[in-house]
């Protein structure tokens, strides 16, 4: 069953609901794959008016939906009006990248007489919506990553129909988002079947969808252990379909003794925003830091115990749900009762929110010990301490594929760094899907410039993003057309 929980006090709102029945999954789908082919014959005008659309009919009903959202949330009014404007800025964003011509790339080369390889026909490459995607919200951001988050976004600007599996951490948020998409596709003259939705908290309901012979690509964000699941469903299908997973990370954030150069107050300072950058949302974020690398010397002494002041002082709101906060304070009482680490900031779990963890460990056990390199998704976070800028190379070699890592200190000037930097830098770009310069991880702009995945186990298609107007390439299938008639040439890839 489903129903509207309080994740403040974790009692149950209003009457329960069931979740959707293989039938009724079956149903959504087969709308989906009916509208599919009209869909994807629409104007690039048309569906960029059917964002625009759905972002201000968020607008016109935010005074309606952030109450609930703050309800089944925790995540307080403030943030959550900010994430409801951040949902409609990329759903205009899409549009706008819609009319510049986003989903219809079109090049165009002309026959050339004579044998091959010099001569050729004509050919002309163009790109096609790869039809019904099923989108899993998140639980981290109920507008931003769910109903009308950037998966759908992305998929509805590729002309690709959606099918959204609801996070049950949201559940009547996610039906009313979902009522209004449903009122403004209908509005917008278009087919029922564009947008569907399916709702349920068992596997059952995931794997079901995933399965559906009419879905096309999946787009999914959550948890390491229920997306890869779903990813091996998707590739082992009998028409295996592409599986675009963001799963989080650690985001290692490297302080280098150039960026504790400043004197205390530059470090002290440096410190408060890492706090806050850990407790932000509660440490709710997938690019929330969890593993900051700091070098064995006074400095990094001054700035570790800096942090851990400063973090000890902070007071996280209510995490998400009870789920959430119980995997949390698991592993936390992992780390706690790690015999190789030192904890720094540490408190009894209180009634109205978590408390903030810190620990340090040598940089030596921390490369050893592969336990220690799984995100802990909450308020924590580990102090590894390094001897070398080798051995800070060893700590992201280890933790492998990461959203983003952020170098602090790496001169801005022109100049080429020395070999030790320039391989701490090679590795960042190597592990991560963002490298960072300065600031902190959390924060992702949504601009065509943005990368949010990352090589393994950060996301399972590291060459896409979830973020930025990128995300349309993924459900676009590429398609050369050899000596197509005027007709079709004509419309410039907006045939299909």
């Amino acid at each position: 069953m489903m129903q509207s929980t309080d994740a403040r006090s974790g009692a149950l709102l209003g009457a329960a609901w069931g979740e959707s029945t293989p039938e009724q999954i079956d149903a959504a789908v087969a709308a989906a794959a009916s509208a599919a082919d009209a869909f994807a014959a629409t104007t690039n005008a048309h569906r960029a008016a059917l964002l625009r659309a759905l972002a201000q009919a968020l607008a016109d009903n935010s005074a309606a939906l952030l109450p609930v959202a703050d309800r089944e949330t925790a995540l307080g009014l403030a943030r959550l009006e900010g994430e409801l404007a951040r949902t409609a800025f990329q759903l205009r964003g899409f549009a706008d990248a819609l009319e510049q011509g986003a989903a219809q790339a079109f090049l165009d080369e002309a026959a050339i007489a004579g044998a091959p390889p010099a001569g050729r026909p004509r050919l002309t490459r163009i790109q096609a919506p790869l039809g019904p995607v099923a989108v899993f919200a998140a639980s981290n951001f109920p507008f931003a990553f769910s109903v009308l988050g950037g998966d759908s976004a992305s998929a509805l600007a590729a002309g690709c129909p959606v099918v959204l599996k609801a996070h049950p951490g949201h559940a009547q948020l996610s039906r009313d988002v979902a009522a209004i998409a449903s009122s403004v596709v209908a509005q917008c003259g278009l087919p029922a079947g564009v947008f569907q939705l399916v709702e349920g908290a068992s596997v059952d309901v995931g794997v079901r969808l995933v399965q559906a012979p009419a879905i096309a690509a999946v787009a999914f964000t959550g948890s390491f252990k229920g997306g890869t699941a779903l990813a091996r469903l998707a590739t082992e299908r009998a028409r295996p379909i592409p599986f675009y997973g963001e799963l989080g990370s650690v985001n290692p954030l490297v302080v280098l003794p150039a960026a504790l150069g400043g004197g205390a107050g530059v470090a002290d300072a440096l410190a408060q925003t890492l706090a806050d950058s850990i407790c932000l949302g509660a440490g709710q974020f997938c690019t929330s830091p969890g593993v900051i690398v700091v070098f064995k010397d006074g400095p990094g002494e001054a700035f570790v115990q800096q942090l851990a002041t400063r973090l000890a002082a902070l007071a996280p709101h209510a995490m998400l749900n009870a789920g959430i906060r119980a995997a949390f304070e698991r592993g936390v009482g992992q780390w706690r009762a790690h015999a190789r680490l030192q904890v720094l900031v540490d408190g009894a779990p209180r009634e109205g929110g978590p408390q903030p963890f810190l620990a340090q460990v040598d940089g030596a056990e921390f490369i050893a010990d592969h336990a220690l390199h799984e995100e802990v998704f909450g308020s924590a976070a580990l102090v590894v301490r390094v001897d070398h800028m080798q051995q800070a190379v060893a700590v992201l070699d280890a933790i492998g594929g990461t959203l983003t890592t952020t170098l602090w200190g790496v001169p801005a000037g022109g100049e080429l760094p020395d070999a030790a930097l320039l391989a701490l830098v090679r590795k960042a770009v190597q592990v991560s899907g963002r490298v960072l310069f300065s600031g902190v991880p959390t924060g992702v702009a949504v601009t065509a410039a943005q990368h949010h995945g990352g090589p393994f186990p950060a996301s399972t298609a590291p060459f896409t993003t979830s973020v930025g107007y990128a995300a349309i390439e993924r459900f676009l299938r590429p398609l050369a057309l050899q000596d197509a008639p005027q007709w079709l040439l004509a419309k410039e890839g907006a045939f299909f």
